[in-house]
């Protein structure tokens, strides 16, 4: 599997903006993970964010907090999740979302075995303070994972340029104040911290929460963003349906973010 920085690398090379999607493994179920894996890999994903479901996830808003939770119900297990990633082939990197203390509960230096065991190229722990860092990047480093970190809009600039300096295969810029989830429009502020994220770092930069429509994809492209990730859209998508027309639903969707933004 490709490190996240180095498809990056291809993708400046190439002038193109990356799109990551998002979505929960295990809901519907983990059949239906697998399946839309493979429809967003052969239709214009260039990374795949897989979030694995917990009781606790503080930074999702209710559509992803909803689908983590019918995962649990069903019995889903971070053990499961991997299995099923293991015998997947997939030309886009997949990212591993999920939170700390499941890294913890396992052990850093096994988890991070454990992941890159299964393919995994990158990781993004959404509650992992940037003081505690250090162990999780060592970790990663031996394993071969890149440790994606989150900069917040409420970041002041010296925190934004240390965490911009630890940040593995890309910067996450979260692009509102608050949790995951589909919205109308885009925050003007975030052309602002793009730029500001530019200066401190060469670093590419992806965009998430809140994105929801190709139009949106577009306009993060045009502020000199280098990856869109757009997660509650999917998730409510291959929620909507049975899972045939959902995958279907997810395929077209991620077509058209690509094409705007390629």
């Amino acid at each position: 599997m490709a490190l996240v920085s180095d498809r990056f690398r291809d993708l400046r090379a190439r002038g193109e903006c990356a799109l990551i999607p998002f979505i929960t493994a295990g809901d519907p179920d983990l059949e239906t993970t697998a399946a839309a894996l493979g429809v967003l890999d052969q239709n214009g994903a260039d990374f795949i964010e897989l979030g694995v479901p917990y009781s606790d996830p503080l930074a999702d808003g209710p559509v992803i907090q909803a689908a983590a939770t019918r995962a649990l119900e069903k019995g889903v297990t971070l053990d499961a999740v991997l299995s099923m990633v293991k015998g997947l082939q997939l030309q886009a990197p997949l990212i591993l979302f999920t939170y700390y203390n499941p890294i913890l509960n396992r052990g850093i230096d096994r988890f991070m075995a454990d992941i890159a065991a299964a393919g995994v190229a990158g990781l993004v722990v959404p509650d992992l303070p940037l003081e505690e860092v250090e162990a999780l990047l060592a970790a990663a480093a031996t394993a071969g994972i890149d440790v994606t970190l989150l900069v917040a809009p409420t970041s002041p600039p010296d925190r934004i340029q240390a965490i911009a300096a630890q940040a593995q295969g890309f910067v996450y810029l979260v692009s509102v104040t608050g949790v995951t989830g589909t919205r109308s429009e885009l925050q003007g502020r975030v052309k602002d911290l793009i730029d500001g994220l530019k200066q401190t770092t060469d670093k590419p930069v992806g965009v998430g929460f809140g994105v929801s429509d190709p139009d949106q994809a577009q306009q993060l492209k045009a502020w000199g963003a280098d990856g869109v990730i757009v997660g509650s859209a999917f998730v409510k998508r291959l929620a909507a349906d049975a899972p045939e027309t959902a995958l279907s639903t997810i395929g077209d969707f991620c077509r058209r973010l690509k094409a705007a933004i390629a």
